[in-house]
């Protein structure tokens, strides 16, 4: 594996895990009426917490990246048949 192919792997892992964990503890607009926005969707999210989540998707892709890369240069499938 060469350090291109590990780089797109993390860069998939990382936007697969993110989108998966964007949905999480999300309050919208019509959660909370006082919000103060005037002419926001109300299905928007009053606060998205992107800093956190995004972490948590570098974290969790981390992780999922390891075991992919550990699994490829183990031999246990072979990509190149």
């Amino acid at each position: 594996m060469n350090p291109a192919g590990a780089i797109v792997i993390y860069i998939v892992w990382w936007w697969v895990v993110f989108l998966g964990v964007l949905p999480m503890n999300v309050e919208g607009r019509w959660e909370k009426p006082d919000d103060g926005v005037e002419g926001a969707d109300p299905g928007a999210p009053a606060d998205p917490k992107l800093k956190q989540k995004a972490w948590l998707a570098t974290k969790i892709a981390f992780l999922l990246w390891a075991a992919t890369v550990a699994i490829i240069l183990s031999g246990v499938f072979n990509f190149r048949d």
